[in-house]
């Protein structure tokens, strides 16, 4: 900021963007509060593998001042995308050169624990679980939080994912149901304990998909692969089937009835997995989601523009949010100048991805994927990375 007050800037939710955003913010000297209601790090999981983009993620890695730190987790080697068809044979395959693929994959987990190690301690707060945000006479925000304890701050930055609590402020919209289900689980130690699978899944990405159903895989890091069983599946339909993450046995054979036609290759996708299931439900904010300006609040990533992962956008669009909110914030003279910047910017660049989105979450897990995607990726890929 090129102002004489220094704003009291707090961020909620520590995840890739709201860390981006403290990170390059602290590199230009301009403090900020991460709130997040994990009690640590390692609390849960934090999902798959992120391919970040030289013009988002990677653009936001480096004015953090990471690009070493990134280099060091970074797997160039696992750029690849094959297509299959349920009867196992290869439709489509894209293998860019380790050497020249700019889409370079690593794990979530190792993205944020870079980030937070480059924050000076006491940024992020752990176990603060913001219940309400209410606005003073002052135009100042106070945040309360669990067991009574509030602070008030001149920025409130709602970085907190698809459920958000800073959301209402700005935004009547909730995130709906998208019409497909993920049933997740996993191999472990793929390339020695399951060879075979590890060769289908290739260094990438493998899709399987048709019948408005599909099987994809993702090659992380550390020997594993994750495992997405996709279903267009109606938002209830976990108390209609039966089906329970919680008996890995009866969820196993549930999961091969539902794609008993497919090819054993796949099948044993199912077969040897883990015995962690869960079930997550996509959901997705209107396309074109937007608000009409109030000072001293904003939105990053999720809380702004949530969408199905069918369009590969996510973290780098959180990232690239964080990118700009924060060149904002240091180059304008005020608060509402900043936000104002950040928000026109930012508006008409995730609606685009919102819609490609939506539309590839449409074709993908659908009664005629096994036609429409292939000629789709073909003419990705001839205008640029998958």
């Amino acid at each position: 900021m090129t102002t004489n007050k220094t704003p009291r800037i707090a961020i909620i939710g520590a995840g890739p963007a709201g860390l981006t955003l403290a990170r390059i913010l602290q590199t230009r000297s301009i403090a900020t509060t991460v709130f997040e209601r994990e009690s640590h790090p390692d609390e849960r999981p934090q999902g798959g593998s992120l391919d970040l983009h030289p013009e988002a993620g990677q653009l936001a890695v480096h004015l953090a001042g990471l690009d070493e730190q990134f280099r060091a987790v970074a797997r160039y080697e696992d750029q690849g995308m094959r297509l299959l068809a349920k009867q196992g044979q290869i439709l489509l395959e894209n293998r860019p050169d380790q050497e020249t693929g700019d889409r370079p994959e690593v794990d979530r987990t190792e993205l944020r624990a870079i980030l937070l190690d480059s924050l000076d301690t006491g940024v992020v707060r752990w176990g603060w679980d913001l219940r309400s945000v209410r606005q003073a006479h002052d135009k100042t925000y106070e945040l309360l939080f669990e067991h009574g304890l509030s602070e008030t701050f001149d920025l409130v930055v709602g970085a907190d994912g698809a459920w958000s609590r800073v959301r209402p402020l700005l935004s009547s919209a909730t995130p709906a149901y998208a019409g497909v289900t993920y049933i997740q689980f996993g191999l472990d130690d793929v390339d020695q304990q399951h060879p075979e699978l590890a060769l289908l899944v290739g260094h990438g990405s493998m899709f399987a998909l048709a019948d408005d159903k599909g099987l994809i895989a993702q090659r992380n890091g550390h020997g594993h692969i994750r495992v997405y069983a996709a279903l267009r599946v109606p938002e209830t339909w976990v108390s209609a089937s039966g089906f329970d993450a919680g008996h890995p046995e009866m969820a196993r054979t549930w999961l091969l009835d539902q794609f008993s036609d497919w090819d054993q290759s796949l099948l044993a996708l199912i077969q040897e997995s883990n015995d962690r299931f869960e079930v997550r439900s996509l959901y997705m904010l209107p396309v074109g989601h937007t608000w009409d300006f109030r000072a001293g609040v904003t939105l990053l990533g999720d809380a702004a523009h949530l969408m199905s992962p069918f369009g590969g956008e996510g973290v780098n669009l959180a990232m690239l949010d964080a990118v700009d909110l924060a060149c904002a914030l240091s180059n304008h003279q005020n608060l509402d100048d900043a936000v104002r910047s950040y928000e026109q910017t930012m508006f008409p660049r995730a609606q685009t991805a919102a819609r490609g989105a939506d539309q590839g979450l449409r074709m993908a897990i659908a009664p005629d994927a096994a036609t429409s995607v292939p000629a789709f990726f073909r003419q990705q890929m001839s205008s640029g990375p998958v």
